[in-house]
């Protein structure tokens, strides 16, 4: 392969350019929030207050809109392969506002779940799927450090955008705030994805991790030793299908105790106030393990990291039957929060890892269709069963099967064969 001879800015930048790549990452993931569960949550109560719907309804549209956005992952994959994030990513800024814009002005059920449709395909979907695949097109060594860097985008979301939604929604009602979320995205990321954004380190005569390539053929010596599966290969290996049952639980439970958090707390006897508050406890917590999470990724095998994230979520389902105490809810906090770090971050590195960059797009592409499917079930069991029996107990005590089998496959995805162009 034949490096550009000619020297761009970029390559006369005196730090690596992949790091700027990390933090359009982490913008990226910071501006995916109108279309993540934790700030969703926000909206519930007022929405159903106004329109009168039952909650069981409402989550079954969040269901069903999310279980849209997961077949269209399958196609946003490729297309970022094909098209690369460069020419993706300014598209999805344009796209989530008119998402937000349709969510200010739904009144029926059928608008409701076009909206969460669109919401849950562009943010929770594609928005996470382009920021964490730019960084590990950019980093093969370092790809845990700076995930775990890139990951705080979300981080400093979780930590911000639910009281930043709370707030607005008392002062300017949940209409114009799901409006300004959107104009908040483009104002925030759409400069930065038109005029910054680099697909991969080789088209700019630069290799991963800060090496530099110019005026010379790539020879074995000074290429990066990575494996090169397309998605096909990919699906014809066991450790593909383990790791897609892997990453069943976490989804699925995260989005329901998020989407219901501040209901479940309430239903433990902890105020409104102090509800909507904790839940930008999940942020600062998640901050510092995502750090610590992408630190040991590049040391210890991922899928150990990615068992013990498993544990974690079903010792949170544990902790919710035992909140008796406002207080207690800190610990169910500091469990969920620990949990999701371990298994995000470690999940998001061990697909690059083990089968390359060649078809990334496409291969991730695949398991988060299978990511946000179970996500779109984690919101109508906590729903359904706290309908009839005015507890969330029982959902906690249902589902806690699922992360204890999803921490037997982890350890089940081995290494796959070595492949190479």
């Amino acid at each position: 392969m034949q490096i550009n001879n000619n020297r761009s800015w970029i390559q006369k930048s005196p730090f690596y350019y992949g790091w700027i790549i990390v933090l359009i990452s982490a913008l990226t993931l910071f501006a995916s929030s109108p279309g993540q569960t934790y700030v969703n949550s926000i909206f519930v109560d007022p929405m159903l207050t106004e329109l009168e719907w039952s909650r069981t309804t409402y989550s079954a549209m969040y269901t069903v809109g999310s279980l849209v956005a997961a077949l269209a992952m399958v196609f946003v994959g490729k297309s970022l392969d094909k098209f690369g994030a460069r020419i993706l990513l300014p598209f999805l800024c344009v796209a989530m506002f008119f998402a937000t814009f349709w969510m200010s002005n739904v009144n029926t059920a059928v608008q409701l779940l076009v909206g969460f449709a669109m919401l849950r395909t562009i943010g929770q979907g594609s928005m996470s799927l382009v920021g964490t695949n730019m960084v590990s097109n950019w980093f093969v060594k370092k790809r845990g450090i700076a995930t775990g860097i890139a990951s705080w985008g979300q981080g400093i979301s979780l930590l911000t955008m639910p009281i930043l939604a709370h707030i607005l929604i008392q002062n300017f009602g949940w209409r114009n705030t799901w409006t300004i979320f959107g104009a908040l995205v483009n104002i925030l990321l759409l400069p930065f994805a038109i005029l910054f954004v680099r697909d991969k380190p080789e088209k700019i005569g630069l290799l991963p991790d800060g090496a530099v390539a110019l005026n010379q053929e790539l020879s074995n010596e000074n290429r990066i030793k990575e494996n090169a599966y397309t998605l096909k290969e990919a699906m014809q290996t066991r450790v593909f299908w383990t790791l897609i049952a892997s990453g069943v639980a976490n989804p699925m439970i995260i989005t329901g105790l998020h989407f219901h958090h501040i209901s479940i707390l309430m239903s433990k006897g902890v105020p409104l106030t102090l509800a909507v508050t904790t839940m930008g406890l999940f942020g600062p917590i998640n901050l510092v393990f995502n750090l610590i999470t992408g630190y040991l990724a590049d040391r210890i095998s991922n899928r150990i990291l990615m068992a013990i994230g498993q544990f974690g979520i079903a010792l949170t389902l544990i902790s919710i039957l035992y909140i008796n105490q406002p207080w207690h809810s800190f610990i169910y906090i500091l469990i969920s929060s620990i949990s999701m770090s371990m298994f995000n971050t470690s999940y998001t590195v061990i697909w690059a890892n083990y089968f390359g960059r060649k078809s990334l797009g496409s291969i991730r592409g695949f398991s988060a269709t299978t990511m946000v499917t179970f996500a779109a079930f984690g919101a109508l069991p906590f729903g359904f069963i706290y309908d009839r029996t005015l507890s969330y107990d029982q959902a906690a005590l249902f589902l806690l099967f699922i992360p204890l089998i999803c921490c037997i496959f982890c350890i089940l995805s081995t290494t796959p064969p070595v492949k190479t162009d």
